[in-house]
């Protein structure tokens, strides 16, 4: 409210000052500008006259040809022709807008740093400094040695599911349909103090698990069972979908380069080899089911938002290895897939992470 209150006040003084004394304040401005124009004129003639004789000087010592020496004469006077032209618009124009305004004008200053650290902000009245305002500046200061990086990951890949006394050959699940997609953020910190061959990294993502069942089957919940069974229609599609929020720990290992300046000590990653291995927890968030069918000549298509008896909680084991940001991701869920199931299946991924 203070700053209002002063801004309105810088004002209302200005308005008085350019009616009372303000007429003969902005014509001697103007008369000043149109010196500055007879100045700006002289001062490229003056440069061009010097120009002109350098090169004539070139041209006596046997370093410039006669019709090297016209075009670059003719260059130059082109270029102080342009210069005048430009430069007196802008006085020109800064007459215009004094005469348009009768010395009265605002222009938004510069966003200025100070020598404290702090950035002013402000308006200006005919150049004068009519309100402003300091914030503190946030440049960031470089860490000297930094152990602690974080990065934007995403993953993507194939998903299916282990089921007790069966072999992944003989899945329920499409082995090329059903996949699943993570995406989250991660810091890495540096384990050692003067080595950086073991890494600890810990986040959050958003896993988003799916299964397709093959031979024209849905899950069907029973009760506290889950099972697959034949849809009465011919299927389009049919998709089970479980989120998931977890929380992933890793330890890294690999090689690292060493990289030394006066203001920092850096560990790179950069196109080197990299394994990690850890394990996950975290919950279920939601399950759905999506189906499409043909029935009597019309596309159907249902979203199921259901329990489907699946497990809350979600924990297993993971591990990945690549070269730098490309890495080989395996993800297994420890937990069952469906709580209080006669047979137990596991949710078991492998794709590829990115680690950006």
């Amino acid at each position: 409210m203070r700053n209002l209150t002063l801004f309105f006040a810088v004002l209302l003084l200005s308005f008085l000052s350019q009616n009372l004394f303000g007429q003969e304040g902005y014509e001697n401005e103007i008369e000043h500008l149109k010196a500055q124009k007879e100045k700006i004129i002289q001062q490229e003639k003056e440069a061009l006259k010097k120009e002109v004789k350098d090169i004539n000087q070139r041209l006596d010592r046997g370093a410039l040809t006669a019709e090297e020496a016209k075009l670059l004469k003719a260059e130059v006077a082109k270029k102080r022709a342009l210069n005048i032209e430009n430069r007196v618009a802008i006085i020109e124009n800064k007459i215009l807008l004094i005469q348009r305004n009768q010395g009265e004008g605002l222009t938004l200053s510069e966003m200025d740093s100070i020598d404290d650290g702090r950035v002013r902000f402000g308006i200006d009245i005919d150049g004068k400094r009519a309100f402003s305002f300091t914030s503190r500046r946030h440049d960031r200061e470089i860490i000297y040695d930094r152990r602690t990086y974080c990065d934007f990951v995403f993953a993507i890949g194939l998903n299916n599911a282990l089921i007790e006394g069966q072999s992944l050959n003989d899945s329920p699940y499409k082995i090329g349909g059903s996949r699943f997609f993570e995406m989250g953020w991660q810091w890495r910190t540096r384990v050692f103090q003067n080595s950086n061959w073991l890494r600890f990294h810990y986040g959050f993502s958003f896993q988003f698990n799916g299964l397709k069942p093959d031979n024209n089957q849905v899950f069907v919940q029973n009760g506290n069972q889950t099972t697959l069974e034949e849809f009465e229609f011919d299927l389009d599609k049919s998709k089970l979908r479980m989120d998931n929020l977890v929380f992933p720990v890793h330890f890294e290992f690999g090689p690292s380069r060493f990289r030394e300046s006066e203001k920092s000590i850096r560990y790179s990653i950069q196109n080197q080899l990299r394994f990690g291995i850890g394990g996950y927890g975290g919950f279920n968030l939601g399950t759905r089911q999506k189906l499409k069918y043909s029935r009597d000549g019309q596309n159907v298509k249902d979203k199921f938002k259901r329990d489907y008896n699946t497990n809350d909680l979600i924990y297993g084991l993971s591990a990945y290895a690549g070269f730098d940001g490309i890495l080989l991701y395996l993800k297994y869920d420890l937990n069952p897939i469906f709580k209080d199931a006669t047979i137990e299946q596991r949710n078991i991924s492998l794709g590829l992470r990115f680690d950006l």
